[in-house]
C-alpha cells in the first residue's frame, strides 16, 4: 500500500512504493535488454558477435547494435536496478545515478562514433536511444522522489 502526501507538489501524489516500482521496473527492463542481447533470433547476425568494439555487427532487434560487454553492461545496470528498488531511498539514487550513467554512455558513444575507442559498439541510434532513457531515469528519479512523503 502506498502513502501519499497530502502537500504533494503539482497535484500529484506518489507513495514510497511507486519510485521502488519505477527502478525495479527499469531494472527488469534493462536486464532482461541483456539477455536478450544474448539470445540469437533477438539479435540479428549473432555470428558477428565480438566481446566489444565497432566490428561487433550483431543487431538487438534489427535496431541496435550490440556487443557482448554491452549486453553485460545492461545485465548488471539491470541487477541494481532490481536490487537498489527494494529501498525507497536506494530506488531514488539507482534512477537518478544510472540514468547519469547512460546519459554519460551516449555521450561517449556520440563523441567516439565509429573508431576503435567505441568498446561498446553503440551507434547513433543506439546513442539516441540512451541518452532519452538517461535522461528519463534520472528526471523521473528526482520528480517522484520530491514527490514522496517522509523520503529515506
Amino acid at each position: 500500500m502506498t502513502t501519499a502526501a497530502p502537500h504533494a507538489h503539482h497535484g500529484v501524489h506518489f507513495g514510497r512504493k511507486d519510485i521502488q516500482l519505477l527502478a525495479m521496473g527499469a531494472g527488469v527492463v534493462w536486464a532482461l535488454v541483456g539477455i536478450f542481447g544474448f539470445i540469437p533470433g533477438l539479435t540479428q547476425d549473432y555470428s558477428s558477435l565480438k566481446f566489444l568494439g565497432p566490428d561487433s555487427h550483431a543487431m538487438l532487434f534489427s535496431v541496435f547494435q550490440t556487443s557482448m560487454l554491452l549486453n553485460i553492461v545492461q545485465l548488471v545496470i539491470g541487477v541494481v536496478g532490481i536490487v537498489m528498488g527494494r529501498s525507497a531511498a536506494g530506488a531514488r539514487r539507482y534512477l537518478m545515478w544510472f540514468g547519469g550513467l547512460l546519459a554519460v554512455l551516449a555521450i561517449y558513444g556520440f563523441v567516439t562514433g565509429t573508431s576503435a575507442a567505441n568498446v561498446f559498439a553503440s551507434t547513433m541510434v543506439d546513442n539516441w536511444m540512451l541518452i532519452v532513457l538517461g535522461l528519463l531515469m534520472a528526471g523521473s528519479g528526482w520528480y517522484v522522489a520530491h514527490n514522496v512523503e517522509d523520503q529515506t
